[in-house]
């Protein structure tokens, strides 16, 4: 499938922190956490299932997050995710590098030449 034009892909480590972020605010499954990303972010970013998983599992590998089994809202199996002090003290750290990435970014971007 085509990419729209407007689509863009994340910048790395984008969709750590979005993960990390939501997952902050209360335990979900990956499709709450797909629908989370879409719904607060006005519907401008799409995170695929495809991409979310692998992030998730090294997440997981790396101690950021841990899950549990758990029962979806239809009632099928599934596994929640939750943000460990190590994934709260790791979006910490890069949040403040993604700030000051975007202020770089975004002085460049005002910059004009006289």
């Amino acid at each position: 499938m085509a990419k729209h034009p407007d689509d863009r892909d994340l910048f790395p480590g984008a969709l750590e922190i979005m993960i990390l972020k939501s997952l902050r605010l209360k335990p979900m499954h990956g499709y709450a956490l797909v629908k989370h990303i879409k719904q607060v972010s006005d519907n401008l970013l799409q995170v695929e299932e495809g991409s979310l998983y692998p992030a998730l599992q090294r997440m997981l590998r790396e101690g950021l997050l841990e899950s549990e089994e758990g029962t979806s809202a239809k009632g099928r199996p599934t596994r929640i995710y939750s943000v460990t002090e190590a994934g709260l003290q790791h979006l910490e750290k890069e949040v403040l590098s993604f700030e000051k990435m975007f202020a770089g970014i975004t002085r460049v971007l005002a910059f004009d030449k006289a």
